[in-house]
């Protein structure tokens, strides 16, 4: 196992060390299928089976059987899409405080892996399922990348296993879209008025920290679009093994958007239950385009936890980025708040994050995208310091 993630992890550093760009080799599949173009073979019938000799095409996920296939087939409306991301780099002061002089500092190197399948059964419903595996929550957690890099309480790791990260159905009600899910977020169907796509898992939520509900068990929601440039939406999500009691912590949540031509706004407000406490956010968040690609997004969300003491009951995140395309990529600069900042002693510390980060595609399927940001040292540990990060992560998509 240890080969083989260090062969995975191989495709990143070479992106680190040598970005060139790669042309995929041409294949004429026309030609390959005449050496397989067989009109039946007697041997698949020869043990009284009733099923007729066909030559089922796999492409891409697409199209994997037609109207007359038999149970074990895909459907034609059936999609299959993979994704790999590889990361290397370091974060200098990670992990460093008063009594530890040694932190979390050595380069190091992740993975993750996704696979998204997706159906219709009319056309205009949408069956959607996610598998997830990787080790990428570690030092390089910014990147986001999945499966935890955790370790358990007997000592082994917990990582690289596949996991069901999501399921969830879409389908139109009424003129609105519905869904329902399980490890779905409630705010799915949310519209957030953000052109800022960084690849920063702190400053991509563009200060909608809360407000915008995420991480449920049961969800559900639905959504409407006036057709006018106007959405509104809606938003739940439940513990499973109690939706909508009052032993367990439910979320609910608001959003309205309008999004024109050249601009977006959009106002999100979120109810999420903490124990016996019903803590409230509301998020602002607003873009520009302007005509040469340039985008400026922009995004503030206070929040007030209701745990009755009033130094410590309010939050606060704000954030601004501009990102556009510069030479054959993207390049973004950003900068807020490390998350929602919580009130100390009356007043909200201002712990800030930075990045700068070049995205550009190689090719149709690979795309890397180099990261440096810096996160001001947390005022409220003692010997705390800032952290830089750099890193690179190269990405893959069939």
């Amino acid at each position: 196992m240890k080969l083989f993630q260090r062969l995975l992890v191989a495709p990143a550093a070479l992106g680190l060390i040598s970005p060139i760009a790669a042309n995929a080799t041409e294949i004429n599949l026309n030609e390959i299928s005449n050496y397989s173009d067989v009109e039946s073979i007697e041997l698949a019938n020869s043990f009284d089976s009733d099923q007729p000799n066909k030559s089922l095409l796999l492409a891409g996920g697409e199209g994997l059987a037609d109207t007359n296939s038999y149970d074990g087939d895909f459907s034609e409306t059936t999609t299959a899409s993979f994704s790999v991301d590889f990361a290397i780099g370091a974060v200098d002061g990670s992990g460093v405080t008063t009594s530890i002089t040694d932190g979390d500092e050595a380069l190091q190197a992740t993975y993750g892996f996704q696979i998204d399948l997706n159906t219709s059964f009319t056309g205009e419903d949408s069956l959607d399922i996610s598998l997830d595996a990787g080790n990428g929550n570690g030092t390089l957690s910014e990147f986001d990348l999945n499966g935890p890099a955790a370790t358990s309480t007997t000592g082994t790791t917990v990582s690289d296993g596949l996991t069901v990260d999501g399921v969830s159905y879409t389908f139109p009600l009424g003129g609105a879209t519905v869904f329902v899910g399980d490890n779905t977020d409630g705010s799915m169907l949310f519209t957030t008025a953000c052109a800022y796509g960084g690849p920063s898992n702190t400053l991509d939520d563009c200060a909608n920290v809360n407000a915008g509900i995420t991480g449920g068990g049961l969800s559900i929601g639905a959504a409407y679009d006036f057709d006018n440039g106007f959405t509104t939406a809606f938003g739940a999500q439940f513990s499973e093994t109690g939706v909508a009691t009052d032993e367990t912590n439910d979320s609910y949540a608001l959003n309205a958007a309008y999004t024109a031509d050249s601009y977006g706004v959009s106002l999100t407000y979120g109810n999420v239950e903490n124990s016996a406490a019903n803590e409230t956010y509301t998020a602002v968040n607003g873009y520009y385009s302007f005509d040469n690609g340039l985008n400026i997004s922009a995004g503030y969300e206070i929040g007030d936890k209701d745990n009755g003491n009033p130094d410590t009951d309010e939050t606060e995140a704000y954030f601004v980025g501009i990102n556009g395309e510069v030479g054959p990529g993207e390049l973004g600069v950003a900068a807020g708040t490390y998350g929602s900042m919580t009130e100390k002693l009356g007043s909200i510390p201002d712990r800030m994050m930075y990045e700068i980060y070049y995205s550009y595609a190689v090719n149709d399927g690979m795309t890397i995208t180099p990261l440096v940001y810096t996160v001001e040292a947390d005022p409220g540990e003692s010997g705390d310091q800032d952290e830089t990060g750099i890193m690179v992560k190269t990405s893959f998509s069939f």
